[in-house]
């Protein structure tokens, strides 16, 4: 006993409601229903029909009342068990009777028919085409064109979330929210047009049954109970429209609810709301549609006191909306007249030109060395920009920003600043007439002058006077002027800083150049199905890598093949690399059959793997990652005094740490991975990191 009365408790009474409903439908087609219950059920029909009308006018949007297309089913289902089981009881009883089926449909075949039974078939006939060609046919041919074009436009919505989820304007919640909200219209739509088929076959099947009905009662009448062919024609007729009166008006009812729901276009309010709002808000209207109103009521023969009435009504609802407008409008220059000032406005006006714009790539310069970037004094460092500039887009394959410059006297007369994205990126001094000797490291004897530092490359240094420098260069120097100087220390800087000049903007730039030479590609593959942001991350990547990325059309085809399976951007990085072994090799080892490369000693490599597998994101234990950076840069040095180019092969799974972790020690060290060596080339390890040679 208490096994059965916790079993009861546990069960929830509304998860009862759809099955209990179900089946009790289900029998009413079996089992034969009194009077009472028939009655009961007939007036439940009609509350249901008119709970859904209310529900479907007063929903925002279609999927506010998503259940409807099941309600539609179980609503028709109730009408034609309800069908079923009084034509029972009125072939059975009819002949007793008006009150034979129960007392409502007595009371709908009298009010609406009266003893008018002719009357009473042509008003069902009529409700029942209005049912079947007017509200559901059109209902049912907006959910069939709404479920297309939402199908059709799935797609589009679909990189619109993904769009907006890479540039950061949403989270992944709400990207998870908005496809379900589209997959849920489409369901929505395509099931309210399948939905909308059980209404038109309910219609069909009420004149059907209506029809057997009055047949089946004119036959049942006078050879089973003897009764005369006008009583029984007058008897059963007015049983049968009755009946179908019942079941027909909630039908038109329900049929009326889902063209509201389905017809309903995207807004804030219900349809009172808007309905009430975009009719009867605009007094222009108003008063026009009273003078026409009116004019009509004033032609001889005319309805006068209808015409007029209605005329009268709109005109002052006219003037009422005029006079509330007028005082919305007093109200509101009232309250900004007594409103004080706001601050701004008493001091000076506050503009977004008081907003200081952050120069993706700008350059400070001293006072003394403004004519280095002057244009009314053709200033050198101008024309060597523009330079920098192409040369770099010659080599990685993308045109970087303008630098835009300007003068600081908070810095020193001589001294420059380069910032990115507003913060100094590096800085240096350069004397205008005067030379820099830079030490290679073979000089063979220094040269007096003021001591400095290369501020590109950190070579010790000697600012000359420009008599001396053919002295300098004697002596082994490399002298270079000061606009060279500076300028070279730009261009080191935009090359090793190339990854973060590629933003959004130069990415479509990017795109909408490659889109002149390969319009096709660009229209299929971007942002259709590579998003500018992962296509923006893998580019960067391979700048970082110090590979360029002329090759956009190999890039965006490689990434188009493998984002299906991953959107993991190393591993698209990895998966382009190998599609640009080539490319990879040559900026490498340009004309070179045979590699000579560095290599990790087997135990190290196993220990690095394992690490890899073992730790999010790659992390190295610091005694490891000690060991690792010495013996890398002990090897290196060893590979740079042989003449060779320093480059690490290594296995595809570690390549991603070890570039990172070694690009700030050790900028000149390339990691290769074996997947990037082509088929045409060999290799040969000249050296060992974490052991000896082999």
């Amino acid at each position: 006993m208490d096994s059965i009365l916790d079993i009861l408790k546990r069960i929830k009474l509304p998860q009862l409601a759809g099955p209990i409903l179900i089946i009790l439908i289900l029998s009413m087609m079996v089992l034969p229903l009194p009077t009472v219950l028939l009655d009961i059920f007939f007036t439940f029909n009609i509350a249901v029909s008119v709970i859904v009308l209310l529900v479907g006018i007063n929903v925002r949007k279609p999927l506010d009342f998503s259940s409807f297309p099941s309600v539609l089913l179980i609503t028709t289902l109730l009408r034609l068990s309800l069908n079923v089981a009084s034509s029972r009881v009125i072939l059975m009883e009819g002949h007793s009777g008006p009150d034979a089926a129960g007392k409502v449909i007595e009371s709908f075949a009298h009010f609406l028919i009266g003893d008018n039974v002719a009357i009473g078939i042509v008003v069902f006939v009529i409700i029942t085409i209005i049912n079947f060609v007017v509200i559901t046919k059109g209902a049912g041919r907006i959910a069939e064109v709404s479920a297309r074009f939402t199908l059709d436009a799935m797609p589009g919505k679909q990189m619109a979330i993904d769009a907006d989820l890479n540039a950061g304007l949403i989270g992944e919640d709400e990207a998870r929210k908005r496809r379900v909200t589209i997959a849920e219209e489409a369901n929505f739509f395509g099931s309210m047009d399948g939905a909308s088929k059980f209404v038109r076959g309910d219609a069909m099947a009420g004149i059907l049954i209506i029809v057997i009905n009055i047949v089946g009662g004119l036959i049942v009448g006078m050879v089973q109970h003897d009764l005369d062919a006008g009583t029984a024609a007058k008897t059963y007729t007015l049983l049968t429209v009755g009946d179908g009166l019942v079941a027909q008006i909630p039908a038109l009812i329900i049929s009326t609810a889902a063209g509201i729901v389905v017809s309903r276009v995207g807004t804030d309010k219900d349809m009172s709301e808007q309905f009430i709002g975009q009719l009867f808000t605009q007094p222009q209207v108003l008063y026009i549609t009273a003078s026409v109103i009116g004019m009509i009521g004033l032609i001889p023969n005319m309805p006068h006191f209808a015409f007029l009435l209605i005329a009268g009504a709109l005109l002052l609802l006219a003037r009422a909306m005029d006079k509330r407008k007028k005082e919305e409008t007093l109200r509101q220059l009232q309250a900004s007249s007594q409103a004080p000032a706001p601050i701004e406005q008493q001091a000076a006006e506050v503009s977004w030109n008081d907003v200081q714009h952050v120069d993706q790539l700008g350059m400070e310069v001293g006072y003394r060395l403004i004519p280095l970037v002057d244009r009314t004094q053709d200033g050198e460092l101008l024309r060597r920009i523009r330079g920098i500039r192409k040369k770099i887009a010659q080599d990685l394959g993308f045109l970087v920003p303008p630098v835009h410059i300007r003068d600081n006297l908070e810095i020193k007369p001589n001294a420059y600043r380069i910032l990115l994205k507003g913060v100094e990126l590096g800085k240096g001094e350069a004397y205008i007439g005067q030379f820099l000797a830079i030490n290679p490291g073979r000089v063979s004897q220094e040269i007096a002058g003021n001591a400095t530092t290369d501020p590109a490359f950190g070579l010790p240094a000697v600012w000359i006077e420009a008599g001396r420098r053919e002295e300098a260069q004697a002596l082994g120097y490399t002298v270079v002027d000061s606009s060279t100087v500076v300028a070279t220390h730009i261009s080191n800087l935009l090359q090793t800083h190339a990854a973060e000049l590629l933003g959004r903007e130069e990415v479509q730039a990017l795109i909408d150049h490659q889109a002149k030479e390969s319009p096709k590609l660009i229209e299929d593959l971007v942002p259709k199905v590579v998003p500018i942001g992962i296509l923006q991350k893998v580019l960067q990547q391979l700048l970082n890598d110090g590979i360029h990325i002329r090759d956009f059309r190999t890039i965006v085809e490689t990434l188009a093949d493998h984002i299906v399976v991953t959107q993991d951007v190393d591993e698209l990085t990895s998966a382009v690399r190998t599609a640009l072994s080539r490319v990879i090799v040559q900026q490498l080892f340009p004309g070179e059959a045979e590699l000579p490369l560095m290599t990790l000693e087997p135990a190290l490599e196993n220990v690095l793997m394992q690490a890899v597998q073992s730790k999010t994101g790659g992390g190295l234990e610091p005694g490891l990652a000690e060991n690792l950076l010495a013996s890398a840069a002990q090897q290196t040095e060893q590979v740079e005094i042989q003449g060779y180019n320093p480059v690490l092969l290594t296995a595809p799974g570690l390549r991603p740490l070890l570039a990172r972790f070694l690009r700030r020690a050790l900028p000149q060290l390339r990691v290769i991975s074996h997947n990037e060596i082509p088929d045409n080339k060999s290799i040969r390890i000249i050296a060992v990191i974490g052991g000896s040679k082999g």
